[in-house]
């Protein structure tokens, strides 16, 4: 693989870190099966593009990107807790009926950016290539993000939310309102992943309506991965796995495609990612067995002495 490539990986590893955070919230934290982010993400980056197009701020539109994600987490929580749809139900109509959203948002299937300013616009002015400049400039971004999401979830509302996740009856039994963490999460979490679409489109230059298309799978994939590699056992480093695991995934993806023995080529894309995620979920039932017998082992050595 070669340094272009290899930091070309790391570059969308980064942008869809914001991607695994958000499903890291919904689905871990939440409990709350979303699929709205396979039709949130090409919402932030629909909304982002079209503002450029139009002449806006590209940090106007970003933050605009973040909202409008944020508005279609709002429907999906509002369909589960008000109208009683099921979450996975809720979350496909929602999804279903992004992809008319962003059609609209952008009057067409696509939208080019080449040309026009974008947030990565001022790393273009240094002498270091872009390639170096926006992994590193993401990776920044990235961690600002981690920090923020770490102080919220150790909040007293952050706990709330925590709790509505893991036991929402006991939580309701405190005076937790449910209904109300259960929106306002989801509205976090897709928040964050039409933020990711944003970025996306004005890294690659253009936004299209079909780039939702298995993101959900991508973010599942990162947070499965991370936490088969990291124990989760606290907030901090449970948000260290879905981005290690967002890196790690996208590195996996890029050194199959280019690994002239295995003779894959970009068409296996899902392939690769149906293998990865199917991995990461049976290694951590490896890994117990083998741990649990070191620890018997290690229990009778201490009998004996």
């Amino acid at each position: 693989m070669s340094q272009i490539a290899f930091l070309g990986a790391i570059e969308v590893g980064l942008l869809f870190a914001f991607v695994a955070l958000g499903v890291y919230l919904s689905f871990r934290v939440l409990q709350f099966p979303d699929l709205t982010v396979d039709g949130s993400f090409p919402l932030g980056a629909a909304v982002c593009a079209a503002m450029i197009v139009a002449g806006y701020n590209p940090y106007v539109a970003s933050l605009m990107a973040a909202i409008a994600g944020a508005m279609a987490g709002v429907v999906t929580a509002w369909l589960n807790v008000r109208l009683k749809i099921l979450h996975l139900l809720a979350s496909i109509l929602t999804m279903i009926a992004l992809y008319s959203v962003n059609l609209r948002i952008m009057g067409r299937p696509n939208v080019a950016l080449l040309g026009e300013t974008t947030v990565f616009t001022p790393l273009e002015s240094l002498e270091t290539p872009m390639y170096i400049t926006l992994p590193i400039a993401l990776f920044v971004l990235v961690v600002i993000v981690k920090l923020a999401l770490d102080w919220f979830l150790n909040s007293e509302v952050g706990l709330a939310m925590r709790a509505t996740g893991v036991n929402p009856r006991m939580a309701r039994a405190q005076g937790i309102h449910t209904s109300g963490y259960i929106i306002g999460g989801m509205a976090l979490s897709n928040a964050l992943v039409a933020f990711a679409g944003a970025l996306f489109a004005q890294s690659q230059g253009a936004a299209d309506v079909t780039l939702g298309v298995g993101v959900i799978v991508v973010g599942l994939a990162a947070v499965i991965g991370g936490e088969a590699i990291i124990s989760t056992a606290t907030v901090f480093r449970a948000t260290i796995a879905c981005i290690l695991g967002s890196i790690l995934y996208r590195l996996a993806v890029a050194g199959a495609l280019n690994a002239d023995v295995l003779g894959l080529k970009a068409q296996d894309l899902n392939l690769i990612t149906a293998v990865l995620v199917a991995l990461a979920m049976v290694l951590p039932g490896v890994r117990m067995p083998f741990r649990a017998g070191r620890g018997q082992g290690r229990n009778k050595g201490r009998r004996r002495i």
